[in-house]
Parts: C-alpha cells; structure tokens; sequence
C-alpha cells in the first residue's frame, strides 16, 4: 500500500481575500470532505427515504419484525439512561425472566447516543437516524481513513467509501440490523492494525487501538468479531507471502496489542460475562448453520434491492432479504479479478485478494453450491463448524468481509490510476476517463434502491397518550392481548419501556437446564388460550381449570393491567377475560382488567 506523505495539493490554501460581508472560504480539502460527506449523506437518506416519508406511520424494509426489535433496544438504552438501570440485562421484556441484552443486540453505545433524540421523538425516529447514519457514517469513515492514511488519492477514496457502505452487504443489513451497518469505526480499526506493520508498537498504539476495540463491542460485538477474523485472514496471507518481514514485526505487534488486550478485557470483562455466563445467556444460533449460508451464483447476480435486480434476481441464492451480502455482479467480479492480475505485484493487493476469496468462500457454508439446488460438494467451513463463537454466526455474513476486501482493491487501484496518470500527463485525460466508464458499468447495476417500507400496526392512544400510568406501576407487566411477542415490544418500546411486557422477539436459552439458543420463549397456557380465542379456532367459554391458571399466569407475569385494543375478535377476547378477571373497564380506545388485587 502506499505509505507517502500527503500531496502538497492536500494542503490548506491561504484563506481569500474577504471583503465586506464575505466569510472565509473553506480551504480546498475540506470543501472536498464536506461535498463527499453530504453525497454520502444523500445517498444514504435515497436508500432510507421511504421511511423518512411517515417516521411513526411506516416500518422500513422488509423485515419489520427487526425494527422493532431494535426500536424497542433504543427504547430500553434511554430507559437505562434515564433510570441508571443495567444496560446489559432487563426484566423489561418476557417479564419475569427476562433478556440478556448481551446475547441479542444491545446497542448500548448508539444507543446511549441516541438518547436525547429517542426521548424527543420516540424511537422509531431514533432507528431511523441510526439505519441512515450508518450507511453515511461508513462511507465517510472509509474515505477519510483511506485518502488521509492508506492510498491518498481523494478519487480512490470517493470509490472505496461509497463501495464499503453502499454495496449489498450493508443494504441487506439495512433491512432491519443497524448493529451490522453501524460500521463507522470500523476503518478506524483496521488503520491502527495496518499502523503497526508501518511502525515501531508503543503503549499509545495499543491503548488506541484498545479503546477503538472497547468501543466496537459496544456497537456490535458480530461486526468486531468480522473484523477480528478479517484482521486474522489478512495476517496469515502477510505470513504465508513475506515470512521473514512478519515475523521482523511480530514482536512490537504483539506487544500494542498486548496492551489493547488488557484495556479491552478491562472495560469488558463484566459485559463478557454477562454474554456467555450471565442471567438468560445462550449458546449458539438457532436452527441448522447451512441453513443461513449464500450460494456461488450470489457473487456474480444482482440483490433484490440493487438496480440491476428485482423480486427474483436472489431467489434461493442467499437465506432471506437480510443476508444478501454477496451479490455484486458479473461486472465487478471481472473488474476485481483485473486488478489483482494486473498489481499482483503489490503485497497489499494480494493480501486482500486472499482475504476476499477466502472469506468468500467460507460464506457458502458446509458445501460448495452454484444455485440454489444444494450440492455434497463439501467446503472448507466444515473445518470451522461447531467451534464456539463460530456457531453463532450467520454464515453468510463472512462475506461482509468480502465487501470490505474488494471496496479496498478498488480504491487501490484507482490510487493507482491516479499516480500513472499523475505521472504521464500525455495520457491522463483518456486514462482517467476509461477508468471512470469502468467503474460506472461495473458499480451502477450494482447500486442500491430505496428500501420498501409499510404502514405499522398503530400503538393504542392508551398507551401512546400516558394513559396506562393510572394503571401500570414502574417496571410492573402490561400484558397486551393477544399475548403476542411483537405487540408487546411495539408497546413498550412507544411508552420508552416504561412498563414490562410478557414474551417479546428476542434470543434466549432454550430452557432453565439447555443453554442452547432459540427464539423467544414459551407461551404461558393462558397467553396461548387469547391466541385460539383471537384467530377464532377456540370459543370464549372458561372453564374453572383455565381460569385458575389465568390467575396463576398474571401472577407470574407480575401484571398490573391486561389490555384489550380494537379486535377483529374483540367481542370474544372481552367475553374470555371477563370470565377470568371480572367485568372491565373501557379506557380510551382499550378496554382495561386491573390486575392488581389478584398480583399483588
């Protein structure tokens, strides 16, 4: 890579003459970073408009399940904020037993930074900011981190930071999984492990780059565990290609990273074990691993949300609309594969190369498949299957290292364009103008459209208004009927997760005595009796038995309040309850059982 100062073009100019009213102008590379930084900034409100159209009417994506997931995540971070709760396990969701916030998605950090907006507009706005900020924090971060540090070329870096945040892998996740596309510090990260190959490891380098860690496992432990195996891949190719030059380094390495270590395991050590020992912790993922791997096609085809594709142009290539991560067409593959052949020569390049194919390659899972028809063709990570920590990944997220690996061999060899260009003037304009009309035919298919997005289900006035804090006391259980896992987080996340709801959309143990992960938890008898009664498959008639165990079941919940909303069985709904709980009363647009008499 290379590693010369900053061009004399990079330099501030002297600031203009000013006449009367005139401001300073801003110096020409900043102008450069602020035109950059708002086009990503566009690019990211195209992509997440369609939401920005009704911030509490619509749900972005495709996966609206995940939203809410989040939103309700937000919600509890400004709880814990607002109330000095623990941030990293809550009794909030599936009252009583709660969640382990470490082993799901805590969106501490953005969260806590996101407070004072989720308390001003509620968090369906504060997910909004945080899907978009992402895509066009990203971006920026690669372009500063690449034209300031890594090839100082500003076109290259342009085309690095747009390919790193705007290519499948990060719309996909758009879908619904901020703590994926929250990848704002990750160049930050690999500059400071690229720095200490360049230069003599000190306690600073590791306190750093301990601390840019310790922040990344707040943001997203998944994303910091890619990078992780990213910065592994790219140290074994480094190893394999120049033995002795790694061997030369490894020692001053180590010893900064050493000290990041011990900062890192500091700041971490209760959230850690808290994640792997703690209340509700989990072990593993749900299902069958190769159930979320891509196929070899998806490399070469387009993403349901690019402008070369559609509907069916990722049918049985990739898991769902949320883990298209691959996908980048026929054009760029060829694209990628002439710049590897044509600056083979460069370490960097061939470093990265080796870290595209080899993460791409593990993203396929356990067999080696073209479409969709699954093959016995075993692949390499059946090495890796069953490994802790590895057999709770989405598999088909290794190629979200991929993405990183081929947006920094673009950039590289568009700094490469430059330099030749810089340095033979005769044929700078032709040059630059086939690179160009490469990039636009390779990149432009590729690229992504706006997220779909539709209406949500509205949240009660009874609980949007305040209503339910005549009812609910602090942290006690408002139980929404029909007891379902996505009512009750939608409700608590738009009352800040002021009260605690039964069930919820989480990952969790699979009983007291299993730690293997699944989703959610099992209903309580009388939660799955509301569910007959509301799709209609079972009469309102009680008997003795299930009205004792209704009982039973707010006791457990620790209910102040069961609340019925507008039913298309709501007439029946009222008939169970009133059978169980007494006659009710009508609050606002809900009717209301108080509880509490029999709970407390």
């Amino acid at each position: 890579m290379d590693s010369a100062p900053p061009a004399p073009a990079d330099a501030a100019p002297a600031p203009a003459d000013r006449g009367p009213g005139r401001g300073r102008r801003l110096p020409a590379g900043r102008l450069a970073d602020l035109l950059v930084g708002l086009a990503y900034l566009l690019g990211a409100f195209w992509v997440t408009g369609r939401g920005w159209l009704n911030v509490h009417g619509r749900l972005l994506g495709s996966r609206p399940d995940d939203q809410g997931f989040n939103e309700w995540m937000l919600a509890h971070a400004a709880h814990a904020v607002t109330h000095l709760e623990n941030p990293f396990v809550t009794t909030l969701q599936n009252a009583p037993e709660g969640v382990n916030l470490m082993s799901n998605v805590g969106l501490q950090l953005p969260g806590i930074l996101l407070t004072p907006v989720t308390l001003l507009g509620g968090a369906p706005l504060s997910y909004l900011v945080l899907i978009t900020l992402n895509l066009a924090g990203t971006a920026f971060a690669w372009y500063w981190v690449l034209s300031r540090h890594l090839v100082r070329s500003h076109p290259a870096a342009v085309v690095g930071g747009l390919f790193c945040a705007f290519a499948p892998a990060m719309i996909t996740h758009s879908n619904g999984h901020p703590h994926i596309t929250a990848q704002w510090l990750v160049p930050f990260l690999v500059w400071r492990v690229v720095r200490l190959t360049r230069a003599g490891a000190s306690v600073r380098e590791g306190l750093i780059l301990g601390a840019l860690v310790a922040a990344q496992f707040f943001i997203s432990v998944e994303v910091l565990f890619l990078v992780a195996l990213g910065v592994l891949m790219a140290t074994v190719a480094h190893l394999v290609l120049r033995p002795r030059e790694t061997l030369r380094l490894a020692p001053r390495a180590l010893a900064a990273l050493g000290v990041a270590g011990g900062l890192v395991l500091l700041v971490t050590a209760y959230p850690l074990w808290m994640q792997f020992a703690g209340p509700q912790h989990r072990i593993g993922h749900p299902g069958d691993p190769d159930v979320y791997t891509l196929r070899l096609k998806s490399f070469v085809a387009y993403a349901t949300e690019s402008i070369g594709g559609g509907p069916d142009s990722a049918r049985g290539l990739a898991p769902n609309t949320t883990e298209q991560a691959s996908f980048y067409g026929w054009p760029v593959v060829l694209l990628v594969a002439a710049v590897i052949v044509a600056l083979r020569r460069e370490l960097g390049v061939r470093v990265l190369a080796v870290v595209a194919l080899v993460s791409g390659v593990l993203a396929l899972g356990s067999t080696l498949s073209w479409g969709p028809e699954k093959t016995d063709i075993p692949a390499p990570f059946v090495l890796l299957h069953g490994l802790p920590i590895v057999d709770a990944m989405v598999i088909a997220r290794f190629a979200l290292i991929t993405t990183v690996a081929v947006g920094l061999l673009l950039a590289l060899a568009v700094a490469r364009v430059d330099g030749l260009a810089a340095r033979a003037p005769q044929v700078a304009a032709p040059l630059r103008l086939l690179t160009a009309a490469a990039l636009v035919a390779a990149l432009v298919p590729m690229l992504p459209t706006p997220l779909p997005a539709k209406g949500r289900v509205p949240v009660p006035q009874f609980v949007t208004s305040g209503e339910w804090r005549q009812h609910v006391a602090e942290g006690r259980t408002l139980v929404p009927v029909p007891v379902h896992n996505m009512t009750s987080i939608n409700w608590g996340s738009a009352a800040l997760a002021e009260f605690a709801v039964p069930q919820g959309y989480f990952l969790g143990p699979t009983s007291p005595t299993d730690d293997t992960g699944r989703w959610g938890t099992e209903p309580r008898p009388t939660a799955r009796l509301l569910t007959a009664v509301g799709a209609g498959t079972r009469p309102p008639t009680v008997d003795a038995v299930e009205r004792e165990q209704a009982v039973t079941d707010v006791r457990w919940w620790k209910a102040d309040a069961v609340v019925l909303p507008k039913h298309a069985h709501e007439a029946e709904l009222k008939a169970f309850l009133e059978a169980c709980f007494g006659p009710g009363r009508r609050v606002r647009d809900v009717w209301v059982w108080d509880v509490r008499p029999l709970t407390r």
